[in-house]
């Protein structure tokens, strides 16, 4: 029974064994045809023929992801190109790939160039540093990353004085604001003191009109009545069919006349007999 047991962990271990042997030398096959590949690319580029450039190195990668120059390479031709995004996609693939220190500390420096192009200073700095933490001899690197921080530092001074010279433009365009208000607040007290004094001027000329009315009645008042000079104050004023006094002297006179003639013939009669009359004749 031990020796069967024995015999199968030994089968068990070949197999594994020869797997990993048939597994080793796909693998060194695929990077070998990887690497193939990425010598036509090579060759392709440098004759200026990027299209198919691109497609060998496509297939480079496909074939061994354990190839780094592969992508590399890429990430070179389309940085070239001016096609960052594309660049740095490839640049992190081929880091990301390798083991070596020497590899990384390349992928690293151009995705900090990528950075650089892009105006994009705080991830050039980061990426410098880190090429550096593979390489730090690389003087390259070094003088990359005081130029980032240079930049990034004369970056933040422009943003500042931009931001600066936004706050003074707007605190002036708030104080013309203000400005316009206010005078066109004084223009509405100026045109409602105007519209005060028109109203008063009204008043005042509804008053004058109403005086000069006044003073027309009046005067045709005064017309109408007659004046005191006409009349003695003292006189009484005659009432209609009232006779005067000249008519009452004028009648009590004709009576009296009347009254002497009616005598005379009473007078007359007595002195011819005749009959008294009991009734008068008036």
């Amino acid at each position: 029974m031990r020796k069967l047991i024995t015999t199968f962990l030994l089968l068990f271990i070949s197999t594994f064994i020869v797997a990993q042997e048939e597994d080793v030398k796909e693998k060194a096959k695929a990077l070998k045809n990887s690497t193939n590949l990425t010598w036509d690319g090579n060759k392709n580029l440098s004759e200026n023929n990027f299209v198919q450039a691109e497609v060998d190195y496509r297939k480079a990668i496909a074939e061994s992801p354990e190839n780094a120059a592969a992508p590399y390479n890429l990430g070179t031709a389309y940085y070239n190109q001016e096609t960052y995004s594309e660049a740095f996609g490839r640049f992190k693939e081929a880091g990301e790939a390798t083991s070596s220190k020497e590899e990384k500390h390349k992928a690293y420096h151009n995705m900090g160039n990528v950075f650089m192009k892009r105006k994009e200073y705080p991830k050039a700095i980061e990426a410098y540093k880190e090429a550096l933490r593979n390489d730090p001899t690389d003087d390259e690197t070094r003088y990359n990353l005081a130029l980032a921080k240079e930049m990034q530092k004369k970056e933040e001074e422009e943003n500042k004085d931009k931001n600066d010279e936004n706050k003074d433009q707007q605190d002036q365009q708030d104080k013309k604001d203000q400005d316009q208000d206010k005078e066109g607040d004084n223009k509405d007290d100026q045109n409602q003191d105007k519209k005060d004094q028109g109203d008063q001027g009204d008043q005042g000329d509804e008053k004058k009109d109403e005086n000069k009315e006044g003073d027309g009645d009046q005067k045709e008042e005064q017309k109408k009545k007659p004046e005191q000079g006409d009349q003695p104050q003292d006189q009484p004023q005659r009432k209609p069919n009232q006779l005067s006094k000249q008519q009452v002297e004028n009648l009590l006179r004709a009576m009296q006349n009347a009254e002497k003639q009616v005598q005379e013939k009473i007078d007359a009669k007595k002195v011819k007999g005749a009959k008294v009359k009991n009734e008068k004749d008036w």
